[in-house]
């Protein structure tokens, strides 16, 4: 089987959540897309027991996570950067390692996606991680740049889908209890 060609297992996956603070959502039009998703995202995680990190970008000038993120990472603590890409972060290289060996996929959402995103999925291909990421759970100030980088997050290697193809992939099939408590979010 090709490289290229493998399912998304939720065993294997991580879901890193970048950067949707406060100050930072205020500039994003797609703003209330993102943070559906992402929330979606984590309910997703939590119900299927996939770890999670979390970052905020210099906390001190742009402000906390949003209320909504929040509420749903539960007991994990953000890790606050300088640097735009996570993995160029020591204390975010150490909590990657800390995860599980099964884990080689990163689902990556958040702000920007022409700078943080693009360049955390970069550094995360260059550790060696399968990076995912759903572009209506990612954003830019601008349109354009958050389509330019979407399209070099693809160039790169990493893996543009949709939230729902990545919840579904984790999901499998229908009946399950897993299922059965993540479809009324989905609805």
């Amino acid at each position: 089987m090709s490289e290229k060609r493998y399912r998304l297992a939720p065993e294997q996956c991580a879901l890193l959540v970048v950067d949707i603070q406060e100050r930072m959502m205020q500039a994003i039009p797609a703003r209330d897309e993102v943070v559906k998703n992402a929330v979606l995202l984590l309910k997703a995680a939590n119900i299927l027991q996939i770890p999670v990190l979390a970052t905020t970008q210099y906390v001190v000038r742009i402000g906390d996570l949003l209320p909504e993120i929040r509420t749903e990472l539960g007991g994990v603590v953000p890790l606050d950067k300088l640097e735009f890409g996570c993995f160029a972060n020591g204390a975010i290289v150490e909590a990657a390692k800390k995860l599980s060996r099964k884990i080689n996929t990163i689902v990556v959402c958040g702000v920007e996606t022409h700078i943080c995103i693009y360049q955390t999925v970069l550094g995360g291909l260059l550790q060696g991680y399968r990076m995912w990421v759903p572009a209506d759970a990612v954003a830019s100030r601008v349109e354009k740049n958050c389509q330019t980088g979407l399209a070099r997050i693809s160039e790169v290697g990493g893996i543009v889908a949709n939230t729902e193809m990545i919840i579904y992939e984790w999901l499998q099939k229908a009946g399950t209890p897993a299922f059965k408590a993540i479809l009324p979010f989905i609805k």
